[in-house]
């Protein structure tokens, strides 16, 4: 299953963070999402959205300035709650 690619290079916190969830919401069990984003403030707030949501990070990477998060969802009871 390919990952869906979410590209937030450029924004700063906390919208990494805000979209990153919005489109936590959006997803299914088992479906992954691929984040891009350049605010080094993702490398906490990211992995605490993750953790809170109940979903996991398959993998995380860094390619020059730009910080990738490979999320898998995980948790269907939060998808779509606000």
């Amino acid at each position: 299953m390919a990952a869906t690619k979410l590209d937030l290079t450029g924004l700063k916190c906390p919208l990494p963070a805000l979209m990153t969830r919005k489109a936590l919401r959006t997803l299914s069990v088992g479906d992954r999402i691929e984040v891009h984003c350049t605010d080094p403030m993702a490398v906490i707030d990211i992995p605490v959205l993750v953790q809170q949501f109940g979903d996991r990070i398959d993998r995380s990477e860094r390619r020059d300035a730009v910080i990738i998060f490979i999320i898998e969802k995980m948790n269907a009871a939060i998808a779509n709650d606000d």
